[in-house]
């Protein structure tokens, strides 16, 4: 696959091309490797720019594993 091209337009009168970045494969659970829900589709960069709340879902294993895990390993743990 093709990265998208963009033409700008330098001083001096050249052209430059700049290509577009892709975005990055969306976050898994650590566990059954479902896509995690809350997590958005950034670059490092603009992912560090975010706010801790825009980061990641706000409960216990939030951004590592989904809900349905999220469930069983605290139940888990609870009958340890």
């Amino acid at each position: 696959m093709e990265l998208k091209k963009k033409y700008v337009k330098l001083p001096g009168n050249k052209i430059k091309v700049i290509f577009k970045k892709r975005k990055p494969k969306s976050a898994k659970c650590g566990i059954c490797g479902k896509e995690l829900q809350g997590i958005p589709r950034l670059r490092k960069g603009d992912f560090r720019k975010l706010s801790k709340s825009e980061r990641r879902p706000n409960r216990p294993y939030g951004g590592n594993l989904c809900s349905r895990c999220m469930r069983n390993e605290i139940i888990r743990r609870a009958s340890d």
